[in-house]
């Protein structure tokens, strides 16, 4: 009787964004400074939110968590890779990979449901002011972001799951600079048709429900718009939604590119310059757009200093 001889991964070997030591090096100190201005530009926007009064609003309490989203966002991802560059290893874990690429993917679709409460709550706002107040209560501010943080990490539990109980017997390289789904799961072995299917499901719900949303939202903005006879009034309105739509075109197009677009072999590389956009980058506009193109944020900067 032959006993099949199967050996199960321990660890993830991340092939990293270069290879080339000076290369690692000047990138090292680059993701580290964007590293860095996005964590302290998203504290800064929770700091604003919380002292100063005028700022105690639905759209600016959306806003605070959305930075808080952001901070946690780039600690599960950039911490990893600042730790490859610096050293120049890319050995991970099998517990540390699926741990890290929880949070990321929580975090995430946390972020993706709040842009869309936002949107929603910019429809309120202009096309329904009279009961704006009403319906965007302390109450239910908390339940709307609640639900975001409770929704967004059991979806993603389920996708976790499903990949930890893959098995794992074949190479163990991931081109990639941190471990992210469907490059984990190309290393599967046996049959993943299952386990593709729901990864494919719940991304299809986290991104495009909240898509949807905001489409219709933004549909029903537009039109309200283009009614409106005051020219100052429009203006105020269109700065701030095209902030937030500006922000949600740089987080959707790379996501909706990595998790619902098939994927070929002639481009090995791509999902990973992609990926640098909307882990590295993304993040950091967020909190620029939001400050720099809001007088509101830039009152309370000159109020607090």
């Amino acid at each position: 009787m032959e006993t099949e001889n199967i050996t199960s991964v321990k660890e993830f070997i991340l092939l990293g964004l270069a290879r080339h030591r000076k290369t690692q090096l000047l990138l090292f100190a680059v993701i580290l400074i964007i590293y860095l201005l996005t964590v302290l530009g998203n504290l800064l926007i929770i700091m604003l939110v919380q002292v100063d009064l005028k700022l105690h609003t639905p759209m600016y309490y959306f806003l605070s968590h959305l930075a808080g989203v952001d901070i946690c966002y780039v600690t599960s991802t950039m911490p990893l890779m600042l730790t490859q560059l610096l050293v120049g290893d890319g050995a991970i874990s099998f517990a540390f990979c699926m741990i890290q690429m929880y949070i990321a993917l929580a975090t995430g679709s946390a972020e993706v449901f709040l842009l869309g409460v936002m949107a929603y709550d910019r429809y309120l706002a202009i096309c329904r002011p009279l009961v704006y107040a009403v319906v965007m209560g302390k109450r239910c501010q908390l339940q709307f972001t609640s639900a975001c943080w409770i929704t967004a990490p059991l979806l993603c539990l389920i996708c976790v799951l499903c990949l930890v109980f893959q098995t794992y017997c074949g190479p163990n390289q991931i081109n990639h600079f941190i471990c992210e789904g469907p490059m984990v799961l190309k290393l599967a072995c046996g049959d993943t048709r299952i386990t593709q299917a729901i990864i494919f499901g719940i991304g299809a719900f986290v991104l495009l429900v909240p898509l949807s949303l905001m489409l219709t939202s933004y549909g029903f903005i537009l039109h309200s718009l283009s009614q409106m006879r005051s020219s100052v009034g429009r203006r105020k309105a269109f700065s701030t939604c095209s902030s937030h739509l500006l922000v949600v075109s740089l987080f959707y197009g790379p996501a909706l590119w990595v998790y619902m677009i098939p994927k070929s072999d002639s481009a090995p590389d791509r999902d990973k310059q992609i990926a640098v956009f909307y882990v590295v980058v993304t993040p950091l506009l967020n909190s620029i757009i939001y400050t720099l193109r809001n007088k509101d944020i830039h009152r309370a900067v000159a109020k607090m200093l």
